[in-house]
């Protein structure tokens, strides 16, 4: 997973349109459907995926923006018109690659990351705080947080109390078949458990937590206790009901969650 090139659209992949738009989920809480991405993996495979990011205003006005996608002035001008950006997240280890667009707009931002991702990205980015369980005090009060550590990725989640909507980026991804237009596509995703309406975490990803079994089951037990209304992940149709049942569905191969 070299580099990625973002397109509007894909011959294998249809995106979420419209793209670079605000939209709105609950009181205070929008997301935003960016371009396809084309993750570049070896023997020159290029796997499309569309994007999604999630914008939260605070009580004091300013923005947090979650996994930030590739913007244009129009989407930037939409996002000044709710608030100052103010807080920046790079979520995991592999969603940063437009952070230096957004802190080059909003140089006074507060930009986040997962532990060693300056050490592990593939371009220059800055990171003034790295994530953990312990809340930064400028949002403490309105997310829970948990780090997923893999052996190779690792991914903070969020649980957006006002709003009781948990954040995920690549923890469940959920490709629906209406959109994969390529058959050997669709069946290559399908068995890799990601295809709606069973989006799971990636085989792959599973494997990056196969000897941390103990933790894992605990902090997927904290998430489904925090019992979320709606599920919002980067990649696929995300749920917006029935948040807490989709999430045992899709972790029930985590022992002890059915």
């Amino acid at each position: 997973m070299a580099t990625y090139s973002a397109v509007m659209s894909s011959s294998l992949m249809q995106t979420y349109e419209p793209l670079n738009q605000l939209k709105p989920l609950a009181d205070n809480l929008w997301m935003v459907d960016g371009p396809i991405i084309r993750m570049d993996f070896p023997l020159g495979f290029k796997m499309p995926f569309p994007t999604r990011m999630v914008i939260v205003r605070l009580p004091n006005g300013d923005l947090w923006v979650h996994s930030p996608t590739e913007p244009t002035d129009e989407l930037f001008a939409e996002i000044d018109a709710l608030g100052r950006v103010r807080h920046l997240v790079a979520p995991n280890s592999i969603h940063y690659w437009y952070l230096p667009h957004w802190t080059e707009r909003y140089p006074e931002a507060r930009t986040y990351g997962v532990a060693g991702l300056t050490d592990t990205a593939k371009r220059e980015i800055r990171i003034d705080e790295t994530l953990s369980e312990s809340t930064p005090a400028d949002w403490q009060d309105m997310f829970e947080t948990i780090i997923f550590s893999g052996s190779v990725i690792s991914e903070a989640v969020f649980f957006h109390r006002p709003s009781r909507t948990l954040i995920v980026t690549d923890l469940i991804e959920n490709f629906e078949p209406g959109k994969i237009r390529s058959g050997w596509l669709r069946w290559f995703l399908g068995l890799v458990g990601i295809v709606d309406p069973d989006g799971k975490m990636p085989l792959d990803l599973r494997m990056t937590f196969w000897r941390k079994g103990e933790t894992l089951r605990r902090q997927v037990h904290q998430m489904i206790g925090w019992k979320p209304d709606r599920v919002i992940m980067a990649h696929g149709r995300p749920y917006l009901e029935n948040g807490t049942a989709e999430l045992r569905r899709a972790f029930r191969w985590v022992k002890g969650v059915s």
